[in-house]
């Protein structure tokens, strides 16, 4: 039994648990534990039924080749919770991006809203507005978690986080493979009129707003630990049709549920221990009938695109006294190659910019637990893809091609 030093009587089970978490987060630096984190564990102390947490980050960006300047608050995102019962919880995000929303831009939104259903200690349920399983930043996208100002290139345009649907999800773990995670959701599918060409299926999301229930889509994931190893393999495929399928075969579109279809795929895995860490993603989605959509909307949306990414990044005081503490200073480097217009249809016309490649190096330093500090120098090359042009980038002259660098300094915090 567990007692208290102070009062000898005995510790409460789930502070125990917490402390346990804790300690377990803060050991490996693989995940930030937020109040989200604990609520969603399970391990909230009974007494705190509302939970209030959050998140943002801000950054100034200085293009050398224009020689001008930015600076912006990205995001600010608040998070509230309630634990109606040891089985049923509930979590919301509300999400300002751009510091204000006006007639130039900014957006308020609704990043989640949904019950949480605990069906045992190794199932549960997703009903109503959430982020399905898919990718790395999708489900886990604090900017204390990953490296450089601005999410992965990869994790935006072609798998769009964050992404958020109305829906129900299913998820577990394999108590006969241990380390196996799984999940399955159905969900609203796309806007087909709304998919533009060089944005992948990133515009055609309906986020929970006036949601097309006509049209759905299925999502799932393996997820899979073994030591210091992630690895996961997640798709979707769903309709971007909403209209009745009568309507629809008019316009020579396929209605229905999954009519007209949209697909996307991905494959990720990362590593970190003693200090180092590794990790690599590669996606590639398909609009099949992209050419009968562009006839119909005129968009310009293409057939096929894709992308990948890998990145390396070191502590520099994994083995110092502040590694205790649960400092960091990565030093990281990362890769990043994009085609949004894979395949182009006779009827779709797109400039080659949305060809494009990135090298990203920086450092990024968290001084205590849910703040960090973020330097990186982003080297971007559009017009093509492969090593070969992404030299050539660095030429001028090479007409077609552009080359241009960044330098990028912001801070972030999570609580």
């Amino acid at each position: 039994m567990f007692l208290n030093k102070k009062s000898g009587e005995p510790m409460n089970l789930k502070k125990i648990l917490f402390v346990i978490c804790f300690l377990a987060f803060g050991m490996s630096k693989a995940q930030f534990l937020t109040r989200e984190d604990s609520l969603n564990a399970g391990i909230t102390p009974s007494l705190k039924s509302v939970i209030f947490s959050g998140y943002g980050e801000a950054k100034y960006a200085y293009d050398v080749a224009q020689k001008t300047a930015k600076i912006n608050l990205t995001r600010n995102v608040l998070f509230v919770g309630y634990k109606f019962s040891n089985k049923i919880t509930f979590f919301s995000e509300l999400e300002v991006e751009d510091a204000k929303l006006d007639g130039g831009g900014g957006e308020i939104a609704m990043e989640q809203c949904v019950l949480k259903f605990d069906l045992n200690r190794n199932q549960y349920l997703l009903a109503g507005l959430f982020l399905p399983r898919i990718g790395l930043m999708n489900e886990n996208h604090l900017p204390i978690t990953f490296h450089g100002n601005d999410r992965p290139k990869v994790e935006k345009w072609v798998i769009p986080s964050t992404w958020r649907e109305l829906g129900i999800g299913f998820y577990g773990s394999s108590q006969r493979m241990p380390g196996l995670n799984y999940s399955i959701a159905l969900v609203n599918g796309l806007d087909g009129k709304s998919l533009t060409g060089g944005t992948g299926i990133r515009d055609g999301r309906f986020e929970g707003r006036d949601a097309s229930a006509t049209n759905l889509a299925c999502t799932g994931s393996l997820l899979y630990f073994s030591g210091a190893w992630r690895i996961q393999f997640s798709g979707y495929i769903g309709g971007t049709i909403g209209m009745s399928p009568s309507e629809a075969k008019l316009l020579n579109l396929q209605g229905g549920t999954f009519g007209t279809p949209a697909a996307l795929g991905e494959g990720n895995l990362s590593y970190r221990k003693n200090g180092f860490s590794f990790k690599g993603l590669a996606a590639y989605g398909a609009i099949p009938d992209a050419k009968k959509l562009n006839h119909v909307y005129q968009q310009d949306v293409s057939s096929s695109f894709y992308g990948y990414y890998v990145e390396g990044a070191y502590d520099l005081l994994e083995k110092t006294k502040y590694k205790a503490d649960l400092k960091q200073f990565n030093l990281f480097l990362r890769y990043e190659g994009l085609n949004l217009v894979g395949n182009l249809p006779s009827n779709a016309q797109i400039s080659n910019q949305y060809m494009q490649q990135y090298l990203i190096s920086g450092f990024t330093y968290l001084p205590t637990r849910g703040v960090v500090v973020k330097l990186d120098w982003n080297h971007v090359v559009t017009g093509g893809m492969g090593l070969d042009t992404f030299v050539k980038g660095s030429n001028a002259s090479n007409s077609g091609i552009q080359a241009d660098d960044y330098l990028q300094l912001g801070i972030a915090y999570s609580f």
